[in-house]
């Protein structure tokens, strides 16, 4: 959808910016100064602000207590909030620059934090100081200070204890707690850690709940309705947006900073897209920036709705359980979409698991037999906000996505890379392995050649037994070289 706010060279992402954010900003906030208005008004029981009265000497007093109705305007205003600077410039591929300005001011936070931090160690590890702080403190009493004070000067007047020089010590002791508390300097990174947990647990999980259960109901129904029209163009164009419209969602719903590099390369229909596998939000990343026909089996329960409301507008790949250990099966059906040039290409993750974001582990082959283009891109999470990895030995589904919707935010860069063939000689193996080497190349990952299903099935015999002919090979070659000397 950002390629329809683009007409040649003129870019109509600023002017919707300058359009839409002051609107926006006027309706939501002309609707909160409404609600705030009727309930300050002497009229009785004003948007189901119910009230008493008290007559005391002083006057009448109000007292002012929300009802039902008080809190479906709160709703209808947080609603509004939602829709008009999130969904709105979700639908139409534009920032308000929420985002950023959330980012700068984390970034910021974050580095002070950890300036404090190491300050603290340094402190504590200069032995040879007396003391830690940024002054240096009088231990003696108020008695003894003021005494010692009072020598240098001339002695008060009959009838009086007061001195000017009495000032100089609550002048003293004040400029030293201004300069550095001895109470409030060591609350404050605690302080700041229980604002942190506040902020995440009550402010930004509560959003991210939202916008994550708009963005599904949204894709849902959107790609149901969709897939009532008749094959068309038209259709495909409307499945197209709706898929990205509710993965843009989704995607603001995790404060999301993604950097899509060498957009050039983007995946074209007819091929296919494989990249590094880190968690399920990687769909998110890849589609908030263009469309893909899924593979995958078939569930039941919520994500079943998911999938079969899907389906019905765009081609995706479904295969039952049983279908799913048809290797000849799978490899026709994704043979036959990949050959129709008019269908989404489709997006694959040959690692077959999740793997922490430091390395690319071994690619299936299946994906790579079929002969089509292959488009590599590479997915590097910053770990600096919040760990992207999905355990799933560790934590269930439900749990890492809640681990995620509580996170500070999601920190992404995205390599599109150029195509690649499979070259003449070359199997499928061969080919697999030198498209996961680009990858880890452009991602600044490590490549390795061990299977990611090992962190959870044991080692085959086949590479024992690999690992055993190579020793047998070395001690047999040895022997007979020692023989015939």
């Amino acid at each position: 959808m950002g390629a329809l706010l683009q007409r040649g060279s003129v870019n109509f992402v600023p002017v919707l910016n300058g359009l839409f954010a002051p609107l926006l900003l006027t309706v939501i906030l002309q609707e909160v100064k409404t609600w705030t208005d009727a309930c300050r008004t002497t009229s009785p029981e004003p948007l189901g602000c119910t009230h008493t009265c008290t007559h005391t000497p002083q006057g009448t007093r109000w007292r002012w207590r929300t009802s039902g109705p008080a809190a479906l305007s709160v709703l209808k205003t947080w609603l509004y909030l939602i829709v008009g600077l999130i969904m709105i410039p979700a639908m139409f591929g534009f920032s308000l620059g929420i985002s950023e300005t959330y980012m700068n001011i984390l970034v910021k936070t974050l580095e002070w934090a950890t300036l404090k931090i190491q300050k603290a160690n340094i402190k504590e590890r200069l032995k040879a100081s007396p003391s830690n702080s940024l002054i240096q403190r009088e231990d003696g009493s108020m008695e003894k200070e003021l005494e010692e004070l009072r020598r240098s000067r001339p002695k008060p007047p009959v009838g009086g204890d007061f001195t000017l020089s009495d000032c100089f010590y609550f002048t003293h002791r004040g400029i030293e707690s201004i300069v550095e508390d001895e109470v409030t300097q060591r609350l404050r990174l605690t302080l700041v850690y229980g604002l942190g947990i506040f902020v995440r647990y009550c402010i930004l999980a509560p959003l991210r709940i939202t916008l994550a259960s708009i963005g599904l109901s949204w894709l849902v129904i959107g790609t149901s309705a969709v897939g009532l029209l008749p094959n068309s163009s038209v259709k495909s164009w409307l499945s197209e947006w709706v898929h990205v419209m509710c993965y843009r969602i989704c995607a603001r719903g995790l404060s999301a900073t993604i950097r899509y590099h060498n957009r050039e390369n983007k995946p074209k229909k007819g091929g296919i897209c494989v990249a590094n596998h880190t968690s399920p939000i990687d769909i998110v990343i890849l589609c908030n920036d263009g469309c893909y026909a899924m593979v995958g089996q078939i569930h039941g329960g919520l994500l079943g709705v998911i999938q079969r409301a899907m389906v019905r507008s765009c081609p995706h790949v479904w295969f039952e359980r049983a279908e799913m250990k048809d290797r000849h099966l799978v490899t026709k059906r994704l043979m036959d979409h990949v050959n129709d040039k008019t269908k989404l290409p489709i997006l694959i993750f040959p690692e077959g698991t999740c793997v922490n974001n430091t390395s690319v582990m071994m690619f299936k082959k299946g994906s790579f037999e079929i002969g089509a283009t292959i488009y590599p891109v590479a997915i590097k999470y910053d770990p600096k906000f919040g760990d992207a990895f999905w355990n799933s030995s560790k934590y269930s589904m439900v749990s890492y996505l809640l681990r995620m919707m509580t996170s500070w935010a999601l920190d992404c860069n995205v390599w599109y890379m150029p195509a690649m063939h499979q070259q003449d000689g070359e199997d499928a193996v061969q080919f697999a392995n030198r498209v996961k080497s680009a990858i880890a190349h452009k991602g600044g990952l490590i490549d390795l050649q061990w299977d990611g299903g090992l962190k959870r099935a044991k080692v085959k015999e086949t590479f024992k037994e690999q690992q055993q002919k190579k020793y047998s090979s070395m001690v047999v070659g040895d022997d007979s070289s020692g023989s015939s000397d």
